[in-house]
């Protein structure tokens, strides 16, 4: 089977690694700069590349573009995707991109199906991309209704062989509101926690926590904005109710209010807790 992948950044080149390392299948690769291709073939991260980007022969497409490039990169190669074919994108965000993609895809005869891997690093780029990048992950896949159930179930033996554990359906809008409060949110309160006027002289005043809470501000801010703004609205929602959260600790810290402080902090730690006692694979 001939597996394209287009976008050879942190996730497309990990996808790129790990069909090459852990499948039989042949990559054929693309990515818009010279010298990532290059990169890549002297890494051995693919088997060659398309030609200017054509995704024709290949009888699965992996798209690791930004969202908006992603719609773009289908409206212009509908015609050149082989009839059948199973293109499947992995932009961070779901219904920007499926919502504008289902009609061409049915219009041009090929099927797809948004995906959105549970895996990274606070590092971008080809760079860091790794065969094993996907090793124990979750998949979330937003297959629209009436999707072929026969190719779904191809579709997950395939993402196996890639190293995925789980893989999770749900609808687009279930996806972007979960991601909003499990991924986006965690990536603005990172960026603004460290923008305190003390954070330059943690060093001797922090025991691991000060890290984990600013390791994800190391983002790329052109893809997270992309991001952000393409989920405005759930993200927005999660950012309002957050802070309204916070001011209430700000009030009981203010008034010296030992009760209702005690009586936040309990609450957090035990919905911290019921988390812990939800196994991520059953």
């Amino acid at each position: 089977m001939k597996v394209g992948v287009v976008g050879l950044g942190l996730i497309g080149g990990s996808m790129a690694k790990a069909v090459k390392k852990k499948t039989d299948h042949e990559v054929i690769g693309w990515d818009a700069s010279e010298t990532i291709r290059y990169s890549a073939i002297l890494m051995e991260a693919v088997h060659g590349f398309m030609d200017n980007g054509n995704p024709k022969d290949c009888d699965i497409v992996i798209i690791g573009l930004y969202p908006q490039l992603t719609v773009d990169y289908i409206k212009e190669h509908a015609k050149d995707f082989k009839k059948g074919a199973v293109v499947v994108d992995v932009a961070g965000v779901k219904r920007l991109v499926c919502r504008q993609v289902q009609d061409i895809a049915a219009e041009h005869g090929f099927q797809f199906v948004g995906a959105h891997p549970m895996a990274g690093v606070e590092r971008s780029g080809f760079t860091y991309s790794t065969a094993d990048m996907f090793n124990n992950a979750t998949l979330i896949v937003t297959p629209y209704t009436g999707t072929d159930i026969g190719m779904m179930n191809a579709l997950s033996m395939f993402f196996k062989k890639l190293g995925f554990a789980r893989l999770q359906v749900a609808t687009d809008a279930e996806h972007d509101q979960m991601i909003a409060y499990t991924s986006q949110l965690a990536h603005v309160v990172s960026s603004a926690y460290i923008k305190s006027e003390l954070s330059p002289n943690f060093k001797g005043f922090s025991a691991g926590s000060f890290h984990d809470m600013t390791r994800v501000a190391k983002l790329n801010e052109n893809m997270w904005t992309e991001l952000f703004l393409a989920n405005g609205d759930y993200l927005a929602d999660e950012v309002d109710a957050l802070c309204e959260r916070m001011q209430a600790y700000s009030r009981a810290i203010r008034a010296k209010d030992a009760e209702t402080l005690k009586k936040l902090l309990k609450d957090g730690k035990e919905r911290r807790l019921a988390v812990d006692d939800i196994k991520e694979f059953d």
